[in-house]
Formats: structure tokens, sequence, C-alpha cells
């Protein structure tokens, strides 16, 4: 058996392998916090999920025994704060975690339609978010950066000034990427569907959206940082970004030494007679199951596609607005299942 692999018991009783990760993406997928946060509450409480494999169909189990870390992804993370939700059953647990914030402004573009709460009230949560968890565990990403007949470099970069001002003393990073339509199809198909006229960002259009955005950095003092993007971008000042980032998670979580087992870290603390501290990476944790140009290390992500009715025009993670809102309903019929469809 491998060595992240344990046997469990699934509610049934039924005794089952299941992947017992130390870090879990919630989700890359779907918005967890957004439509599943009392799902996934479930479900800890529980100790294990069911995933089922997007490419070959295979169902799997996924314990939460030696999970140390949740990495959460949303448009929307304010059920997150509810009392006696995911936030509490994680600080009583003594699970660390932190939230890749996805705070864009395409409101008046109709670009997102389910993400049915106000920008301001968005900027609102991501305070209160930062107010709970600490400073620099809330990343703040505009992703993905459009262009439309009605959206020019100019105006993209006022919607991003906008919110970043607000966002000052409340975040060390803005992440970004490019809207890579032309590489996924179906965004192609679905935007095409929707009416919407979208442009290909081309390399002008990259540069001069890096350059705008260096030049706001000049007041925010923010880390720039690019997902999954083959341009280099440093003469800006703009990093590769590392979402599930052993970093960070260095950085804020450096005493939860499983965690910095698992990560393979040794943390020299300072003495008197040399107060530097030193910290040494003994391996490697680049996920090479992702992107080619994807910076994270290994995590286990538990979201299924087609299950996000934020119904966003540009969304990867949706075959159709049909399927998400379907199996979105399906959930809603058996919200506590071990599948987030409700299976």
């Amino acid at each position: 058996m491998a060595k992240d692999k344990i046997i469990m018991a699934r509610e049934c009783g039924e005794l089952v392998e299941a992947q017992a990760p130390v870090i879990v993406s919630a989700s890359r997928s779907t918005d967890i916090p957004a439509f599943y946060a009392d799902w996934f509450l479930h479900r800890l409480n529980m100790g294990y999920s069911a995933w089922t494999n997007p490419f070959n169909g295979v169902r799997s189990y996924v314990s939460y025994a030696n999970t140390r870390l949740i990495v959460f992804w949303s448009k929307n993370p304010k059920p997150l704060l509810n009392k006696g939700g995911c936030l509490d059953y994680l600080s009583e647990k003594g699970v660390n975690c932190y939230i890749q914030y996805t705070l864009n402004d395409y409101v008046a573009e109709k670009l997102e339609r389910g993400v049915i709460l106000p920008v301001q009230e968005r900027i609102d949560t991501f305070k209160q978010l930062v107010d709970r968890l600490g400073f620099g565990k809330v990343i703040w990403r505009f992703d993905p950066m459009m262009l439309t007949d009605t959206i020019g470099t100019e105006e993209l970069l006022n919607k991003a000034y906008n919110i970043g001002e607000q966002l000052k003393g409340y975040t060390e990073k803005m992440v970004f990427s490019y809207a890579d339509i032309r590489k996924y199809r179906k965004v192609q198909t679905n935007l095409t569907k929707n009416r919407i006229n979208f442009q290909e960002i081309e390399l002008e259009d990259m540069l001069a959206i890096a350059q705008g955005l260096s030049k706001l950095n000049n007041s925010w003092g923010y880390t720039l940082a690019t997902c999954g993007e083959e341009i280099t971008l440093k003469p800006y000042g703009i990093e590769k970004n590392k979402c599930i980032d052993d970093d960070l998670i260095i950085k804020y979580f450096s005493d939860d030494q499983k965690l910095m087992d698992y990560l393979g870290v040794e943390i020299i603390r300072g003495t008197l007679f040399d107060p530097e501290e030193k910290i040494i990476k003994h391996k490697n944790n680049k996920d090479k199951g992702q992107r080619e140009f994807c910076g994270c290390i290994v995590s286990k992500d538990i979201g299924e596609y087609n299950t996000c009715p934020h119904l966003c025009e540009y969304c990867y993670a949706n075959a159709s607005k049909d399927s998400a809102v379907r199996n979105y309903q399906q959930h809603k019929l058996n919200p506590f299942a071990e599948t987030i469809i409700g299976k």
C-alpha cells in the first residue's frame, strides 16, 4: 500500500482503501465555500469524502485523518465565517488553512452571473476573513484578466485599481492569470454561445496589463504573481505563483511539526550567537500532475467538475451551465452524501 493510503471504514461499515492527504485543496474544480460549505463540514466530521475521477469515472475515497492544511478557493467564501462552520471546526481541531479568494469586478459585463454579492460586500468579506485568519492567509486573485468589446486594458486596470486600493493592509499578494480562450475549446464555445464578444489576449496586451499593474503596485506594495502562465514578467516585478505554496506554509504554519515533516522542511531556530533562522528544504514537493507552468506543490483536490453554480462565462471547470445546475440540484437532494453531487 502506498504510504499516503490507509484502510478506513465508510458510514455503511465497509472497509475501503483511501487516500489520506496532508494537504487538501478545496477546490480548483468548484467553489466549495460558496455552495458546499455545509457538505464539507459534514464530511470533515465524518472523516472522509468520496471523489470521482473526471477522466475514467472511477470512484475513490479521501480520508482526512492525516490532514494538516486545507487550501480553500472561492469567489464567495463568506459561508466559511458562519458560526459553527468550517473555520470554527478547523480552529477547534488545530487544522491550518488559507484562502485563495478570487475577487474580480465583471458585474457590468455579466461575466459572473452567479456571483450574486456586490463587489463592496465581497471586499468586506475579504477583510473579515483576514481579521479572522490573520494577515497573509487570504490571497487576492484577480483571475482571469479578460478582454471583451467593452473591456480594454485601461478598463481592466481600473477594475483592478478599485479593488486593490481597498485591500491595502489586508493582503500581501495579488495573483492573476490571462484568459486563455484558444486553449480551452469548451470555454470558447460557452462564450460564443452566450454572445460574449471576447478578445484573445495577445502578447502586447499581456505586457500592457503587466506594465499597468506594476505602476499601480507603486502604491499598493503587493507581491504580484501570475498563475500558470508561461510568459515571464520579471522585468515588471511580477513573479510566477505557487497557489499551493510551501513557502507560504513555512512562513505561517512552521509551528506545525507534522506539516513541516511532510514537506521535508528543517527549521534551525536562531540562537543568541547566531540569531538568523535557517530553513532547509530536503525534498521537492512540486505537483507533477498539474499544468506545465503550475508551481503548486502536491495536494489532493476534493472537488468535482461540472458542479459550480457561479456559471461564469469563461469557466473551464463546467462543460456546460446545464450540467453544473443539474449536478447542484442533485446535491441538494442529498446534501450530506459521500460525494459532492449527492451520490
